[in-house]
């Protein structure tokens, strides 16, 4: 089985170096110096019980590598509509492509049953690129539940979780979905298959839509948000009007708004994703965890004020930045 990692920074790497360990066929996607000390020296993966060293195929040309059977994209959702051409040498006429980005995916409404129609969603897919390049008839995803870090060139630490649910669009267990989950299994991993991803992706995206762009705005880590009346009470107003959009969509959340938020307090002094990019100087999600919200809303009727006004707030500060594309 050929597998590729096209995005092999942090998670890629933490899943690409297990799955080399296998006897499947892996070759990883990356760039810079993080490419150039995996063709020297191999990928090291550091964990808390042990350090181990693989030497998957590493390149930064699809076409270096031919027809996969599954493509696991680990780019970052405002990353993927600008590599749709470069990965069609690693599509075949079989090929799977995993998505594994935080928020709403661009293909959100395949196979989802209501009256919404299966289009794209124009702020995750302008024009629909992923969606007619791609097509959303390859697709399974994975909301991923670990956290890594490249601690140097060549060299990924994982951190916590080590889970990789996967999901099929229309919630069957095929035969796609279950062989991959079954050797993500076999390298030591966890990859339950979910009935219903959809529910997966939004429990994630609940706190990432509301905490990660306050967390910009206010430069606070998910603690200190906690500990602020006025900002803990503004994500809870976002989050409570996300899950009514996503109820909407028939969505189904397994905790409530008060369990969710306190779990993410109880994460601690942590910095959010966004936060970090914010600090780093890069590029952030703020399309895939907060615009979506607010255009999915108005595509099924859910007024989302508190989306809006945050939306509009952490646009400015990002263009402020050079980080995000003025309007």
């Amino acid at each position: 089985m050929k597998v590729c990692i096209y995005g092999a920074g942090a998670i890629g790497a933490h899943l690409g170096g297990y799955l080399a360990r296998t006897e499947l066929d892996v070759s990883l996607i990356a760039r810079g110096p993080h490419l150039e000390a995996m063709r020297r020296d191999g990928l090291t993966v550091v964990t808390a019980g042990e350090s181990f060293t693989v030497r998957p195929r590493v390149s930064n040309d699809a076409r270096e590598l031919g027809p996969q059977d599954y493509v696991i994209v680990t780019l970052k959702a405002h990353q993927t509509h600008g590599v749709v051409d470069a990965l069609r040498p690693l599509m075949g006429s079989e090929t799977t492509v995993v998505t594994t980005q935080n928020g709403v995916p661009w293909w959100y409404f395949y196979k989802l049953a209501g009256p919404w129609g299966e289009r794209p969603i124009e702020c995750v897919d302008p024009g629909g690129v992923q969606w007619s390049g791609i097509g959303p008839e390859r697709v399974i995803h994975s909301v991923i539940y670990v956290a890594a870090e490249v601690i140097e060139p060549g060299t990924v630490r994982h951190e916590d979780g080590d889970s990789y649910p996967l999901g099929e669009p229309d919630g069957s267990r095929s035969q796609r979905v279950l062989r991959l989950s079954r050797a993500i299994v076999a390298a030591g991993l966890r990859s339950p298959v979910r009935g219903a991803i959809r529910n997966e992706i939004w429990v994630k995206l609940w706190g990432n839509l509301s905490f990660n762009p306050v967390s910009v705005l206010t430069h606070a880590t998910l603690a200190g948000i906690g500990r602020a009346p006025g900002a803990i009470e503004l994500v809870h107003r976002m989050m409570l009007e996300g899950q009514a959009v996503a109820e909407a969509l028939g969505v189904k959340f397994p905790v409530d708004v008060e369990r969710r938020i306190a779990g993410a307090i109880a994460v601690g002094e942590h910095k959010t994703s966004m936060l970090q990019d914010l600090e780093r100087g890069r590029s952030m999600e703020i399309d895939a965890l907060v615009a979506a919200v607010a255009e999915l809303g108005d595509r099924v009727g859910v007024d989302t004020p508190y989306v809006d006004a945050v939306l509009a707030l952490v646009r400015l500060r990002a263009t402020t930045a050079g980080l995000y594309p003025p309007a």
